[in-house]
């Protein structure tokens, strides 16, 4: 008598393959992701941008500790979308591998292994009994020896390098705008101004600073730097004009 297990079986705790090769709690986790913020980044010959759609939760929550973008080492910074805890402590594990390097090698890490690295970890936590995977996707975005980088990291530990990417709710239409207009050749200025574009699609409501958080990363200093309201509002206005 053939064995009938229930469709159930392959949707609990432990992460197994169901019999036509799914693994339902890497799926889950990726629906997560897809309910998360906007995030996005950009790279081109002067730097990298990256930039996130942020949502307020309460009027008195402080608008500066919410932030999806983290810095990881003075010449990367990780954009998060998906589960805030989760990413929170693969940004330390990351933040981590990249002091370790420094104090070993005596140099800024290379972006592309610090990513691959970050994906091992969530790699691993789709094969372990008693875990679940992380349900937070990571894009990694700097400028090292090689040049301007965005690499993107999800749930079940895929890596993939791009030169412009976003993750979240709004990805399609995101992805719409920067496939229409990204060229090899933007400028910076550019690419953050096709980083406010692309999120004013997404963005609920008025169009506001409050609203966009932009970090940039310039191929000549190496530097992360987020960029003040103020200087966001500027961008803004100009899209209107």
């Amino acid at each position: 008598m053939a064995m009938f297990t229930a469709p159930g079986a392959y949707d609990r705790a432990i992460t197994v393959f169901s019999p036509d090769g799914r693994l339902f709690q890497v799926e889950y986790a990726l629906e997560t992701v897809k309910r998360g913020s906007t995030v996005m980044g950009i790279a081109c010959p002067e730097g990298v941008v990256l930039a996130a759609e942020e949502r307020s939760t309460s009027r008195l929550q402080d608008p500066e500790f919410s932030w999806k973008i983290f810095q990881i080492d003075e010449h990367v910074g990780a954009a998060i979308s998906g589960l805030s805890s989760d990413a929170r402590i693969l940004i330390n594990q990351a933040r981590i591998y990249a002091q370790g390097n420094r104090l070993t090698y005596d140099e800024l890490a290379d972006i592309e292994v610090l990513s691959k690295r970050v994906g091992d970890i969530k790699q691993m936590y789709t094969q372990h009994a008693g875990v679940r995977p992380f349900g937070v996707s990571i894009i990694f975005g700097g400028v090292d020896k090689g040049g301007s980088k965005i690499l993107q990291t999800d749930p079940s530990g895929a890596v993939w390098a791009y030169k412009a990417v976003s993750v979240g709710s709004g990805n399609e239409a995101v992805k719409e705008t920067l496939e229409q207009k990204y060229t090899d050749e933007l400028t910076l200025d550019e690419a953050i101004q096709l980083a406010v574009e692309c999120l004013s699609k997404v963005v609920e409501g008025k169009l506001d600073p409050e609203k966009i958080k932009i970090a940039t990363i310039p191929a000549d200093t190496r530097k992360m730097t987020r960029l003040p309201d103020q200087e966001v509002a500027k961008y803004i206005r100009t899209m209107a004009s």
